[in-house]
């Protein structure tokens, strides 16, 4: 088995003395382990950082084989953002989401996808938190989770939709949510609307909102908690009063 592609590092790991074992996003294929000759050296691990962007050439003898990849760096990648903590716990925060969510070996175009636009983001100071929560609704989406925000569940109403349902994942009208709303989780503008604009406490939100669903249909059922470069997260951009 053989192919060539676009690919994100989500995490490696040093295997023996020279070599690393790394996870990959790849474009067509899904996440991938490979192993990386020279991967553990101080020349390769900056290519070998969560978050960064590589072309990688994938071989195994046979389909279910732990293979060998060669990677080629694709742009300054994380290194990019040494200047900006916060931004790098979000690629690490990421990266570490993907790794734990995502099946081995099966294609999900979407989650590569919405993996590239947060990538992109991250040198956008004001808006990458924001991006972030999308990444995460998108990688929930691609996994068979997505939240259907079109509508009222209740009512059918289109207008002043403020919560979701914590068990279903549709959305709930103002007035249809009123007598329920402290079990309800509250849903802000920005998912609604890229139009929708960010008003104190959104991202936090919009982060309680996914966070619920990834746990509930993703590592609760596989007995893992949310990664800790999650947690990690949450606690700087507290921190900084972006939530």
């Amino acid at each position: 088995m053989e192919f060539r592609e676009r690919a994100f590092a989500l995490e490696s790991g040093a295997f023996g003395e020279s070599v690393a074992i790394v996870e990959l996003l790849t474009a067509r294929h899904g996440r991938y382990a490979a192993h990386v000759a020279a991967g553990a050296s101080r020349k390769m691990k900056p290519f070998l950082q969560a978050g960064a962007r590589v072309l990688v050439r994938y071989r195994a003898r046979v389909s279910d084989q732990l293979g060998s990849a060669a990677l080629e760096p694709v742009g300054e990648g994380p290194s990019a953002l040494f200047d900006d903590p916060l931004a790098l716990a979000g690629v690490a925060a990421a990266a570490a989401v993907a790794a734990g969510a995502l099946p081995e070996r099966e294609p999900h175009p979407g989650a590569f996808l919405a993996f590239e636009a947060l990538s992109g983001a991250f040198a956008h100071t004001d808006i990458w938190p924001a991006v972030f929560v999308r990444f995460e609704a998108g990688l929930l989406t691609d996994l068979g989770f997505g939240f259907d925000l079109s509508k009222c569940a209740a009512t059918g109403v289109t207008d002043d939709l403020i919560y979701v349902s914590p068990k279903t994942g549709r959305a709930v009208s103002r007035a249809a949510g009123e007598p329920y709303k402290d079990r309800l989780l509250a849903l802000p503008p920005f998912m609604l609307s890229a139009q929708g604009g960010l008003r104190e406490g959104d991202i936090g939100a919009g982060l309680d909102l996914t966070a619920h669903f990834l746990e509930a249909y993703i590592f609760n059922p596989m007995n893992r908690p949310l990664p800790p470069a999650r947690l990690w997260l949450l606690d700087r951009l507290r921190e900084a009063g972006r939530l």
